[in-house]
């Protein structure tokens, strides 16, 4: 007998993880990537995975100097010099730039940093995430 696949009618507000639903396999298939418009944070090992920074620029250029370029090139909005973490550019409307505006899903998804790919198992509701039905 086939497997039924039942359609999650469910609107998390972003702002408020108690409405966040609980993760399950699946789940990404009906979402609009709510999770793809919060502030991602990235490191240099992503930025090279993501091909953004070749592997002899992130060994001989300083973070600094490396941030400078992508923002210039909008690709990244912060740099957090205490941490040497970066944050993802957004769009006007929230969504991470390369997140496709049509089909809704990333556009580097095999390159995807790691705060993406253990999402959510990690951030702000660990197991939970604010599924918006498409």
């Amino acid at each position: 007998m086939a497997a039924i696949s039942q359609k999650v009618i469910h609107l998390s507000n972003l702002d408020r993880t108690d409405t966040w639903l609980k993760y399950r396999s699946g789940l990404c298939d009906g979402c609009i990537a709510t999770c793809c418009t919060m502030p991602a944070e990235v490191k240099l090992a992503d930025l090279v995975r993501m091909e953004l920074v070749d592997s002899f620029e992130a060994e001989t250029d300083a973070p600094k100097q490396i941030a400078k370029r992508l923002i210039k090139a909008g690709t990244i909005d912060h740099f957090n010099f205490k941490t040497s973490t970066f944050t993802l550019a957004r769009r006007a409307n929230g969504d991470c730039v390369f997140l496709d505006a049509k089909t809704r899903r990333c556009g580097i998804y095999d390159r995807r940093p790691n705060t993406c790919r253990n999402h959510p198992q990690i951030g702000p509701r660990p197991g939970y995430c604010a599924y918006r039905m498409k």
